[in-house]
């Protein structure tokens, strides 16, 4: 056995330098030096002792202790166990948890594959001495007895050179996912082009395009129900003029076709947005009755004037199952013009024509099916000259037509018994028609002097209540010029009650439009934010004031601040004849009595007497307004204040020692009094709360006593089923 002598003073027995391959992993990953701990200073200290028991070391330096394969088999032993231990521990790290597993799957696979290209690297380095060595740890103990500098420049070559192959390494994995990343910004930009490929132009139908269109197509549509009948029944309306009658024929087919490719592309809503999907349209078109009759009215029927002539236009009639494009541009033309009454009167008068023409055209075709003056009630005999014109026989017939329906005139009686009943059936349909025309004309008339028979109510009642209370002439008179001021200038509008049905997002983009620039020019609201003032734009109120009103008086409490919108105000004496100063368009005053300051030496009094010169037209915003709006914006309000201040400050109109006292007691008064309207609320809500506990009390106390009587009647056994049937209905009624 080889003796080891310790009395040689070797330093590299007591600093033996270990590199373990997890070390050399970690070197190369990291390229840092680690902090050995206790086992792996013991198992390179054991590593040492294998070195040298295998012969680093000659025998003449050993002479210690004997027993080298005893020694050895403990430190094999020791060794395995370790590399046991170490191995068992890594599978246990490795081992990831099924939901880990699932979410970090693509960093576990993507670190082992790591370790495994560094294991693999490193068992590239340890082959070409795997021969020489038996201990695959011996070949990284290092004696520094025989160590040099050449080793460890050649270490460090090495070191170095392997930094430089990871760099190379990671260098290409960046190029290649920077080409990967470049393919699917391609790919993502192929798919933008498709889809931006796929995308129809689609017409809104909210939008001034497809009120133009609707305007082009009733054209056409217009014409077919007018002229079609007309031609059918007037032959010589047909015949002299067929090259016209073709040319507009065909050109309404064409506007026809073009109607439904716009139909195809005209846009509808779902879920609030505008679908534009090609399928979607054509499918939303098809599956709607409007569709199929939309391809009735193109059917070429016309075709058959080969086989019959040209003087048939009633095969055309398929063409009149577009109307409903003609209704569908009447009520945009009704919502979109500034005169809805007057249109809607127009409309019904047209309605009227259409069929008062329909109707002469029928009678004159009955005439020609009996006969032309073959009796008293058709059309007389066209050998007449005077009866052979063509104007002459629309005419006459449209003024029977027009007798008939509105039955206000006597026309001649009927001979036979198909003029008895198509009188019957026109007295009726005449009837009908004529009575719901004239209901929503009069409905309309009345719509239109709905206004100003309102607005004359409020006079009269007015008029009546000052001669019941015998008021002067003179102020009579004011109030009625007053009134008369507001009609003819279109004032009498309450604008609360006309934008009470709009929603408020959109009450506030009214009032800011109106309102917002006539505010701004407040000084103490020129830097607020624009949620206070969207607040007190919405609470201004409109007032006209009448020539020598007086909008306040010096020594008034000021409850409102005013903006002058329109008209012309006086600062005057106190005899209300000397001027100081003229107010106009856009000026204001009583901002500061409403914001309440301390310390202010007039208070909530009004300091000026203003009258208005002429009529005025003034925005009052209120104090209790202004302090509700400010009750969400605190710092607004203290902003507000401090504006004011600085204001009464620059007028030497502030008592800087009130102004540092306390809190106003008028303030403690009104918390006082809204703790109180709040005490008084709970109390309200407590005693209902009372109410209800003893109202359900009681009815606990009525069950158990029933539970009772039970319980006493049938003993401690439960209640048979058909006698607790035959007692609900019981309870039921009580």
């Amino acid at each position: 056995m080889a003796k080891i002598n310790t009395q040689h003073s070797y330093p590299g027995v007591h600093s033996l330098s270990v590199r373990t391959a997890d070390e050399d992993i970690e070197r190369i990953e990291n390229g840092y030096i680690r902090a050995h701990s206790l086992r792996e200073d013991a198992s390179s200290e054991l590593q040492g002792v294998i070195s040298v028991e295998g012969g680093l070391v000659p025998e003449s330096q050993t002479s210690s202790f004997t027993g080298r394969g005893a020694m050895a088999r403990l430190s094999r032993f020791v060794l395995s166990v370790r590399s046991w231990a170490t191995r068992h521990s890594h599978r246990e790290d490795q081992r990831p948890d099924s939901f880990l597993e699932r979410i970090r799957g693509p960093e576990l696979v993507e670190v082992s594959t790591r370790q495994s290209n560094i294991r693999s690297f490193l068992g590239a380095r340890e082959r070409p001495g795997a021969a020489s060595s038996h201990w695959p740890l011996a070949r990284f103990n290092v004696n520094f007895s025989n160590n040099t500098n050449e080793d460890k420049k050649e270490e460090k070559k090495e070191v170095k050179e392997e930094k430089k192959e990871e760099k190379k390494e990671e260098k290409k994995e960046e190029k290649k996912e920077e080409k990967k990343d470049d393919k699917k910004d391609d790919k993502k930009d192929d798919k933008k082009k498709e889809e931006q490929k796929k995308e129809v132009f689609v017409i809104d139908p909210s939008s001034n395009l497809y009120y133009n269109w609707l305007t082009v197509i009733a054209a056409p549509v217009f014409y077919n129900w007018c002229m079609l009948v007309c031609r059918a029944c007037f032959d010589e309306l047909q015949m002299d003029h067929i090259k016209m009658w073709l040319f507009l024929d065909y050109l309404s087919d064409i506007i026809y076709v073009i109607d439904m490719f716009v139909r195809f592309r005209t846009g509808f809503l779902e879920q609030g947005l505008l679908v534009k999907d090609e399928k979607k349209l054509r499918e939303h078109y098809t599956k709607t009755v409007q569709f199929k009759l939309d391809v009735l009215s193109l059917v070429p029927t016309d075709l058959a004037y080969f086989k019959l002539g040209l003087n048939y236009p009633e095969l055309r009639f398929n063409r009149l199952l577009r109307i409903a494009r003609l209704f569908e541009f009447f009520d945009r033309t009704e919502t979109r013009t500034n005169y809805p009454n007057m249109f809607r009167i127009g409309n019904l008068v047209l309605y009227i024509l259409i069929i008062i023409h329909w109707n002469a055209c029928i009678y004159f075709a009955i005439s020609k099916v009996i006969g032309f003056g073959t009796d008293t009630w058709v059309y007389p005999n066209v050998s007449v000259p005077e009866y052979a014109r063509l104007s002459r026989k629309y005419i006459y017939s449209l003024y029977w037509s027009t007798l008939t329906l509105t039955t206000i005139g006597e026309t001649p009686p009927p001979v036979k018994d198909e003029e008895y009943l198509f009188v019957v059936i026109d007295f009726l349909v005449g009837v009908l028609i004529f009575a719901t025309i004239v209901g929503n004309v009069g409905s309309m008339i009345s719509n239109m002097n709905a206004s100003r028979a309102e607005f004359q109510a409020k006079v009269d009642s007015i008029k009546q209540y000052m001669q019941f209370r015998k008021v002067t002439k003179d102020l009579e008179a004011r109030v009625i010029k007053w009134f008369d001021y507001l009609w003819t200038n279109k004032k009498t509008v309450d604008e609360k009650e006309v934008l009470k049905n709009l929603p408020d997002k959109l009450k506030a983009e009214i009032a800011i439009n109106v309102h917002l620039d006539t505010l701004r020019k407040v000084r103490i609201f020129q830097d607020c934010e624009a949620g206070l003032l969207i607040e007190l734009v919405l609470k201004l109120k409109p007032t006209v004031f009448s020539p020598g009103d007086y909008i306040c008086k010096k020594g008034d409490i000021g409850r409102e601040m005013y903006i002058i919108k329109e008209g012309k105000l006086a600062v005057v004496a106190d005899d209300g004849i000397t001027q100081f100063v003229v107010l106009s368009d856009g000026s204001y005053f009583g901002e500061i009595s409403i914001l309440n300051i301390k310390g202010s030496k007039s208070g909530n009094r009004r300091t000026a007497n203003i009258r208005s010169i002429g009529y005025s037209d003034l925005f009052c915003l209120s104090k209790d307004d202004l302090m509700e709006a400010l009750t969400e914006y605190p710092e607004a309000k203290k902003a507000l204040e401090e504006k004011g201040r600085q204001i009464l400050m620059k007028d030497n109109l502030i008592d800087e020692e009130a102004a540092k006292a306390g809190a106003d007691p008028k303030d403690l008064e009104e918390k006082i009094g809204r703790l109180e309207v709040a005490l008084d609320t709970l109390q309200t809500r407590f005693a209902r709360l009372m109410a209800e506990y003893t109202a359900s009390q009681q009815k606990v106390k009525q069950r158990l006593a029933r539970v009772e009587t039970r319980v006493k009647k049938y003993g401690s056994g439960s209640l048979s089923i058909a006698e607790a049937e035959a007692e609900k209905p019981e309870e039921e009624k009580k």
